[in-house]
């Protein structure tokens, strides 16, 4: 269980740094922010990965972060913190 929640930890603070350098704009936030914002998208990422392989829209549980699986889930999670990035720019942005 532990080792769970350091995986996705770990997975959601690479994937929140990598998304940050990679989309472009300035998106502020900390640690902490880059890290949720990495997990938010592991999440996003690993919901959109079941809809793609299977044509079935199923939640990612945290068995999506295989050792085995570690580059996909990577890539997808970064797609998915750039999707995150993306709707809370729209949520955040004034009128």
């Amino acid at each position: 269980m532990l080792s769970n929640i350091i995986g996705w930890a770990v997975l959601g603070l690479v994937a929140g740094a990598l998304a940050k350098l990679i989309y472009p704009g300035s998106q502020g936030g900390g640690l902490i922010a880059t890290m949720i914002l990495g997990i938010v998208g592991a999440f996003i990422g690993g919901t959109l990965y079941t809809l793609i392989s299977t044509g079935k829209f199923a939640l990612a549980s945290s068995g999506a972060v295989a050792a085995g699986a570690l580059i996909p889930s990577l890539v997808f999670a970064v797609l998915g913190s750039m999707v995150a990035i993306f709707l809370w720019g729209l949520v955040t942005r004034s009128a």
